[in-house]
Formats: C-alpha cells, structure tokens, sequence
C-alpha cells in the first residue's frame, strides 16, 4: 500500500448552514473547498483489505471498521466506523448487460472519466449531496462489469472523511483485462 499523507478539515457550522441554503452544486463547492486543514495519516491507520471472490476488486478499509452482512450472491460488502454507524464504505460489482450499455449511451448518461485510481484505471468519481446524507461513489468499468464503492455520511460528519474515502477510492482495484 502506497503512503500518502492528505489534508481534511470540518467545516465551520457557519458555511455548513450556508451551504445548504444554496443549491447542492454551490454547496459540494463549498464542502469540497472546506476540506484542507487536519491531518489523515495513512500510516497511522491499521488496513484491512477486502477481496471480492466472485468479481475479483478489493480496497482497503481501515481495520476497526465492522462489516455488514454480506449479499447471498456476493456481490460486495460494507462496513462501517467504530464510533459513528452512519458512516459507511462498501464496494460492490455487477454484470452490465448489453442493452444497459446502450440505453446509457443513447440518453446521455455517459460521463468521462474524472478520475484515475493508483492501479492506473480511469473511472467517474461522484459526490452527491442530499439534505441529509453526502457519498462519494468510484464507477470503474471494464468489459461488461461495473464496479463501484462509495463511501457515505451524514452531511455535518462528510468533510471530516472526505479524505479517507478519497485515499480508500484512489486504492480501489479491479482484475487486469
């Protein structure tokens, strides 16, 4: 595992409550732009890595975090922080089949790739803010299978772990074509 030290901060409760007066895209500006003063020590964290059986991805998470209960069909995982059971991390696959493909592209919902994990794949991270909760999701695609992992927290707790799911997205991996 590669060593990397990023900054995170919480946002004061003053942009917070600002932030959610205005549109969510002003808003994830804000909270993104909010994340730069505390330290992650990546060394300080003791990982785990979770490898799936049936598509063969794994990432990392940190070593206290609990697991849920996995899907019969092993699909994926979650887990979730010791002190706060609202946040969570999972990463799950699935078999995207070929109509899917093409009723993706014909209504435009293809995005370009913004992002690139440390295994070199290039793949669509998105953070999405609701009145509640925030998630940051990885979309990797690769032949016909699509593999994501997100990691997800209640708004005011969201810029305290930007930063941590940042590093666990970047070290998501799936199998070489």
């Amino acid at each position: 595992m590669t060593t990397a030290k990023v900054k995170t901060s919480c946002l004061t409760q003053k942009i917070y409550r600002l932030g959610f007066g205005l549109s969510p895209a002003i808003a994830l500006l804000i909270i993104v732009w909010g994340c730069t003063a505390t330290d992650l020590n990546v060394e300080a964290i003791t990982w785990t890595t979770y490898s799936n059986s049936r598509y063969g991805f794994e990432f990392p998470y940190p070593s206290n975090w609990t697991s849920l209960a996995a899907p019969e069909n092993d699909d994926g995982i979650g887990f979730i922080a010791p002190q706060n059971n609202s946040v969570e991390i999972r990463g799950w696959a699935s078999h995207q089949l070929p109509n899917s493909m093409i009723k993706d592209r014909e209504s435009g919902k293809n995005i370009k790739p913004n992002f690139q994990t440390a295994q070199g794949i290039s793949g669509v991270l998105v953070v999405e803010v609701d009145r509640q909760a925030t998630s940051m999701t990885l979309t990797l695609t690769q032949n016909q299978v699509k593999y994501h992992w997100q990691g997800r927290s209640n708004n005011k707790e969201f810029p305290n772990y930007y930063r941590l799911f940042y590093y666990i997205a970047q070290q998501y991996r799936i199998p070489k074509s």
